[in-house]
């Protein structure tokens, strides 16, 4: 019987696989595969699905994601380095510590290109000789630093690794520049996956019930769901112990009636705004925002109080109706 998780999705995991026997039997450079698709439509569970079939088995598995609410630089990275250690004694301890978000960080005063150089190494660090995996989920949601990490990681000559990436499809610009980067990377895989047909449902409706299902069933189910996996499996859940036909009968849970959340009032702003009246300075700070600096190293950038970068920061958030650091950096390359 074929495992639920695949129904829809056996293409897809064939090429993965490919792009894993690449890494590991010519090691020339990364691969990278970018898999975006709406909420619940099983990209993660694609991702899970390729890590277990995998053969030989990635060492080391690298897996990070974004803080959605509060995000800040490096936050791949952190996420990472919060479940494993580095032992690279040319790696500076305080550039590690400060991209690990260790609370007692010492003051860092490196560059953003040099932090990102840092990164690199830390990375390949962590790596070895592999081969390994990194796994990078919800890319819409991640800080420019990540962003720009990521893409040059899918650009490091010899990279024994494998960039496994998920995103909803890219709607901020910077975003959709970075997985445009990532996917133009030499063999690059670019997947899109959609929802489920009224035929794969069935299947995954047979796999759950057997002999039960009538193709009208299966209609009825899909459109209920509109074939989103995620929907599936929740209806299947409420209706656990039932008869099939409870899968038409019987009503949606009541997470399911809420739609995929809008973007919020200031993300629209951040797209439709055509321009703010900036100050020089709120300009330049603007700036070292979009290139993923923290208060602090903005603060010693332009020779500025931590204070007085905060107070600067507020005012653009005000200004270009942002909420968030991340749109605030995103309104300045959508703006240019």
């Amino acid at each position: 019987m074929t495992p639920t998780a695949l129904i829809g999705r056996r293409g897809e995991l064939a090429e993965l696989t490919r792009a894993w026997s690449r890494v590991t039997s010519v090691q020339a450079g990364p691969s990278v595969a970018v898999i975006t698709g709406a909420s619940g439509i099983g990209k993660s569970r694609l991702v899970r699905e390729a890590l277990h079939s995998f053969t030989p088995a990635p060492v080391p598995v690298l897996a990070g994601t974004a803080r959605l609410h509060d995000p800040a630089p490096y936050d791949w990275l952190a996420a990472v380095l919060s479940r494993r250690d580095v032992h690279d004694a040319s790696l500076p301890p305080d550039g590690l510590a400060w991209l690990a978000q260790h609370p007692d960080a010492p003051a860092v005063r490196y560059a953003p290109g040099a932090l990102l150089r840092i990164a690199v190494r830390t990375v390949r660090a962590l790596i070895g000789t592999g081969p390994a995996c990194l796994v990078v989920e919800d890319l819409h949601a991640l800080d420019p630093a990540s962003l720009n990490l990521l893409g040059e990681l899918a650009d490091e000559p010899g990279l024994p690794a494998l960039l496994l990436i998920t995103s909803r499809p890219p709607e901020h610009p910077l975003v959709a520049r970075t997985v445009a980067r990532l996917a133009g990377a030499p063999g690059a895989i670019r997947q899109h996956l959609g929802r489920l047909s009224v035929a794969e449902v069935a299947e995954f409706l047979d796999d759950r019930f057997g002999d039960g299902v009538t193709p009208e069933l299966a209609e009825a189910v899909w459109s209920r769901t509109n074939g989103n996996p995620y929907w599936l499996m929740e209806l299947l859940a409420a209706v656990r112990g039932h008869e099939p036909q409870a899968l038409v009968t019987e009503p949606l849970p009541a997470h399911l009636s809420l739609d995929a959340a809008p973007l919020s009032e200031s993300a629209e702003t951040l797209f439709t705004s055509a321009g703010a009246d900036l100050t020089g300075r709120e300009e330049e700070v603007l700036a070292c925002l979009a290139a993923g600096m923290s208060n602090k190293q903005v603060a010693r950038s332009l020779d500025i109080s931590v204070k007085t970068v905060a107070v600067h920061v507020s005012n653009l958030l005000r200004k270009t109706g942002s909420a968030s650091r991340t749109e605030v950096a995103l309104w300045a390359l959508r703006r240019g």
